[in-house]
């Protein structure tokens, strides 16, 4: 008791704001390659065999990650459809699946269908996907990247990741944003020159190790949430290549109640607008810098109005990646 007594004392005594984090950070922009292989064989959906859709006596959801097949754990979709050969002769597996935390089991019943064993399940195992690199922490080698987390399209959740990799890519053209439609970065993917290795995908983006030597430029010093102001600034993004290109925004507004949509901002830069139409998919995490300062990062596009976006402040990603 004394020694805890002693502890909060000294505590007291030295209320210092310790960060974790370095306060001068290597500037991301370099667009990448992201591959996430899932913790678990995701359900993304159901068709029907013989008339009648086949979610088990346990209803299969989706968004569920299935785990084993008769107790043998499985990580690919190849795993799964081996297991369930294996078993073809019995009416039915035994499932194990997790829905957020829970770990359930259900019977799947094996439906033949013209000679062929069906599940009625649609499943997939990684997502493969483009995005920018926001910084890269020269102390930790931890990178951060996104901005917002990686969700399985079909199913709306949020991907748990079993590895993942962010690699090369070279950005080949672009499908232009109008109101109602963003548009999307095309790119050539380069697999084999990995970046680093992806450990966690969070609502406040991905994060892992940066293997590769670090990109050679000039540290930028972290912006306070307090030092994010209304008015000019810039992005980093690469539109064509991998040639990172500085383009013109205004922030509007900023929320620091927010999780996530912590600034919007107005692209006011004209060559940007002329060959994106504006906020574009590849986009998300594009730094963002003011008064040579890195403030947050590029996350979402405004749907109706695709000049606009929004942004998270740097301090939130710094935070979450060391966590």
């Amino acid at each position: 008791m004394k020694k805890r007594m002693l502890i909060l004392l000294l505590l007291s005594l030295f209320p210092l704001k310790v960060s974790a984090y370095s306060k001068y950070i290597i500037p991301g922009g370099e667009t990448l390659g992201i591959d996430v292989k899932s913790d678990g064989i995701m359900v993304i959906g159901f068709y029907k065999v013989a008339g009648k859709y086949n979610k088990g006596t346990t209803e299969l959801k989706s968004g569920d990650y299935i785990l084993e097949v008769n107790n043998n754990k499985v990580y690919s979709v190849d795993d799964l459809t081996k297991e369930i050969e294996d078993n073809v002769n019995d009416s039915s597996v035994t499932l194990t699946f997790k829905r957020k935390d829970k770990i359930k089991t259900t019977e799947l019943s094996l439906i033949e269908a013209n000679g062929i064993y069906k599940t009625g399940l649609y499943v997939k195992d990684n997502i493969t996907g483009i995005g920018t690199l926001s910084y890269v922490d020269p102390e930790t080698k931890i990178f951060g990247a996104l901005g917002h987390e990686i969700v399985e399209s079909n199913s709306n959740s949020i991907v748990e990741i079993r590895t993942g990799t962010i690699f090369k890519n070279e950005i080949t053209s672009i499908d232009k944003s109008v109101n109602g439609s963003p548009g999307s970065k095309n790119a050539k993917f380069e697999y084999q020159t990995v970046f680093g290795n992806i450990f966690k995908n969070t609502n406040y983006g991905i994060y892992g190790s940066y293997i590769a030597p670090i990109p050679e430029k000039e540290l930028i010093e972290v912006a306070e949430k307090e030092e994010v102001k209304v008015g000019n600034a810039k992005i980093y993004t690469v539109l064509e290549g991998n040639k990172i290109e500085t383009f013109d925004i205004e922030i509007k507004t900023i929320n620091e109640k927010s999780k996530i949509k912590n600034m919007t901002f107005e692209i006011i830069d004209k060559d940007l607008v002329d060959k994106t139409g504006g906020v574009v998919q590849g986009m998300s995490g594009s730094p963002i810098i003011q008064n040579d300062k890195i403030i947050g990062a590029v996350t979402h596009v405004v749907i109706d109005n695709v000049t606009n976006g929004y942004g998270i402040f740097i301090t939130t990603m710094l935070e979450e990646g060391e966590r």
